[in-house]
């Protein structure tokens, strides 16, 4: 494989004055620098850090990585792109503070829910703790019969979490007159993974909060002894639509109607800056971006999307596929997604689960593996931005590391941030994403055109397409514990 070298560096600005410089794959490969990637990360972590520890959806940290965003690509980079936002409402929500008082009037550890019920304020609910029964098999909680006999009106219900989704369970404990839920966790320790009520449950159920699986056991002993514990719950919440927006940039060369593009999302949770997720792809296309920008010789149109709240349900990505001509969608020849490929215990899983994701997705796969690493080929799955464009038959793929414990043991957590970064993994990755854009820019031989097909189930070819994505699901590559809203939210 041939690689960049400083002769040819420096001869780009011996030339560049009086010649012009062609893309290439080398020279974007070699255009990418750890130190550069290290700058974009740092100002991301500072927009976070500068307003409240994230830039999730509907926050002021998400509106000033836009403004970042859009200093460069239409700012500095304006001669070379075309750039603008695409403007879309989505409901936020975010608790401003939770907290439970015990039997004792002791401070509870406490998390609270996306999509929660807000208590009325300031006092909270506060009421006599009543048990439910524990079914670890069917779900606490979770169906009406579990509920025979137990007088729930006006008081405040401990069920165990886990199994069914926690909103069945708050539906059930409303329905019996209860004024609030406490869930105590289903495994130990504070580490409490955050769930999602759901956007179709708001001012359906009532306030909850998630509490330590060994603090759930010892009410529920002392209330099997006769105890009669009264505790308060005080949830401070809001939830409203607000305005939002994808940023959207291409290549003034290229052809319109052979579009290569390029996604990662912008947003964080609320829980922490992001900087793994998805700071790292929104890096990466920005890198690559400043790369682009020197070249000419762009046969193809080059498009870079950073999308908007994607932790809440994938809201940007969906919202721009769903508004596409079918004559726009046709131009979109290929797909790439980036979203978290610079974790701490880094896999290389390239995304593809047919022939035509891997016309694209091999270029991935070819250099990750030429440098030694372990890559692997794993099916798409529900829970990053390339559901859009599955969903309207565009050949895509894309790097994921992985997350959660191990590859990631702070995602979706505060420290998610500088130090949460494999920076060989993180350059790697991105040198890998500025190879496959500048050979497509350059070249879509053999990339087909996408799949408009709808294949009925029974034909031939309909039961193979069925059995080759069921062979995937052994080898499907998700982002794990998601606590956004549908698809893919983590509601038990």
């Amino acid at each position: 494989m041939k690689f960049w070298n400083i002769s040819a560096w420096l001869g780009f600005f011996a030339t560049a004055a009086v010649a012009e410089v062609y893309l290439s794959p080398d020279v974007v490969e070699g255009d990418i620098e750890e130190q550069h990637l290290q700058g974009i990360l740092w100002r991301l972590n500072h927009i976070a850090s500068s307003n409240g520890g994230n830039r999730a959806f509907g926050t002021a940290g998400y509106n000033e990585s836009v403004d970042f965003i859009l200093s460069h690509m239409h700012k500095r980079f304006g001669n070379a792109f075309d750039t603008w936002v695409q403007p879309f409402f989505h409901p936020f929500e975010t608790t401003h503070a939770i907290s439970v008082a015990g039997p004792e009037e002791e401070d509870v550890f406490v998390i609270s829910l996306q999509y929660n019920t807000a208590t009325p304020l300031p006092r909270g609910v506060s009421a006599v703790l009543i048990d439910t029964p524990v079914d670890d098999e069917r779900g606490s909680g979770c169906f009406e019969d579990q509920w025979d006999g137990i007088d729930a009106s006006e008081k405040i219900a401990l069920v165990k979490r886990g199994v069914c989704p926690i909103s069945d369970k708050l539906k059930l404990a409303k329905s019996r007159g209860a004024r609030a839920v406490i869930l105590y966790n289903n495994e130990p320790g504070e580490t409490i993974v955050p769930a999602s009520l759901g956007i179709a449950n708001v001012g359906l159920l009532v306030p909850a909060g998630i509490i330590r699986l060994e603090d759930g056991l010892d009410w529920k002993e002392r209330i099997a002894d006769g105890e009669e514990l009264f505790v308060s719950l005080i949830v401070d919440c809001v939830n409203e639509y607000r305005k939002s927006w994808n940023v959207i940039a291409e290549t003034r060369q290229g052809d319109p109607d052979n579009v290569i593009m390029l996604g990662a999302h912008l947003d964080s949770v609320q829980a922490g800056p992001g900087v793994n997720d998805d700071g790292s792809g929104t890096a990466a296309l920005l890198e690559i971006a400043t790369s682009l920008m020197k070249y000419e010789g762009i046969v193809n149109k080059v498009r870079f999307a950073w999308w908007g709240a994607e932790e809440v349900g994938l809201v940007g990505s969906l919202y721009y596929g769903q508004h596409l001509s079918e004559e726009d969608a046709d131009a979109i020849r290929f797909y790439f997604n980036y979203d978290m490929i610079g974790s701490k215990q880094p896999s290389y899983a390239v995304y593809a689960d047919s022939d035509a994701h891997k016309t694209g997705g091999h270029i991935l796969f070819d250099y990750l593996q030429a440098n030694g690493k372990d890559v692997y080929y794993g099916g798409f799955g529900s829970s990053s931005d390339y559901v859009a464009f599955l969903k309207l038959g565009i050949p895509s793929s894309g790097i994921f590391t992985g997350a959660g414990a191990p590859a990631d043991q702070c995602y979706h957590q505060p420290c998610d941030d500088l130090e949460n970064i494999n920076w060989e993994a993180f350059t790697l990755n991105t040198k890998a994403a500025g190879r496959a854009v500048a050979q497509l820019a350059l070249s879509l031989d053999g990339i087909p055109a996408r799949d408009k097909t709808s294949l009925n189930p029974s034909s031939k070819r309909g039961v193979q397409r069925e059995l080759n994505q069921a062979a995937q699901l052994a080898t499907v590559i998700e982002k794990s514990h998601k606590c956004g809203g549908d698809p893919g939210d983590d509601t038990v």
